[in-house]
């Protein structure tokens, strides 16, 4: 646990690579804006964000399951038989990971649903494109108010380090494969998405149909998404012709990484 911070960036440069190689040589749909321009303020953004975010948070999310593991913060902390019991809590591993996901899901329909936090969260949207650089493109102010809500949810829960490690480790890993743009075969795709969210599962998410947009919330785990009605199986025009993005941000340069900072505070073009 020492070396937290390297195994995420370990892991999260290793799917980037995977998906970016897997996306290069078997495309499931054709781009319309070039990969510099969109990589380059795309993963701009990340940086950004990364910086950002470790300046101005004074602990995150792993911070917190630390400070609740040791101060008995936390429902799961106040149950003895979990506290001291080795199977109990690696039996509590998973059953946090699924439910930290199922907040995740949640958080994403509110972003969705809330005016002003919508005017936040189109910005990942208006990628005019859907890859695995887009997996990662969120505004500042999102991924703080998201780490804020992880970390209130952790200390209300006592959720255990390990846990958010692999949550994190799989929530971004997750969230890079399923935004790429690899193709997968239809065979492969239906018995995966009965779990897990797939490339095809979320490309419906980032088409221009107002239906489309507002569904399949999930990240990782695609129950959610069936259990609570916001399930939506294909896009109307089928993958190849589904168009990706917000119609008010389609200029190229509301790719540049200005741009994208600035459209929650103002109209498209000005």
């Amino acid at each position: 646990m020492e070396n937290s911070d390297a195994i995420r960036l370990l892991i999260f440069i290793t799917v980037l690579v995977a998906c970016a190689v897997w996306e290069y040589q078997s495309p499931r749909k054709d781009r319309t804006r070039t990969r510099q321009l969109r990589w380059t303020n795309n993963l701009g953004l990340v940086g950004f964000n990364s910086i950002l975010l470790a300046a101005i948070m004074p602990l995150l999310a792993i911070d917190a399951a630390y400070l609740a593991q040791q101060n008995n913060i936390g429902l799961f902390n106040q149950f003895d038989t979990i506290s001291h019991s080795e199977f109990a809590q690696w039996m509590l591993i998973p059953l946090c990971v699924v439910l930290l996901d199922g907040a995740i899901y949640f958080q994403h329909l509110i972003f969705h649903r809330v005016p002003i936090l919508w005017r936040l969260h189109r910005m990942h949207h208006s990628d005019r494109d859907i890859d695995v650089t887009t997996g990662a493109r969120f505004h500042p102010i999102e991924i703080i108010l998201s780490m804020i809500i992880k970390i209130a949810l952790i200390l209300l829960l006592g959720v255990p380090p390990l846990a958010v490690l692999l949550f994190e480790i799989i929530l971004n890993a997750s969230a890079m494969f399923n935004h790429s743009n690899g193709f997968l075969p239809l065979s492969v795709d239906r018995p995966l998405r009965k779990w897990i969210v797939t490339p095809d599962f979320h490309r419906v998410h980032h088409s221009i149909i107002t239906k489309e947009t507002h569904s399949n919330f999930g990240f990782f785990l695609s129950i959610w998404d069936q259990l609570f009605g916001t399930y939506r199986a294909q896009p109307e025009k089928g993958h190849h012709d589904v168009i990706i993005g917000i119609p008010q941000f389609s200029d190229p340069r509301e790719q540049r990484l200005d741009k994208m900072l600035t459209q929650p505070f103002r109209e498209p073009d000005s």
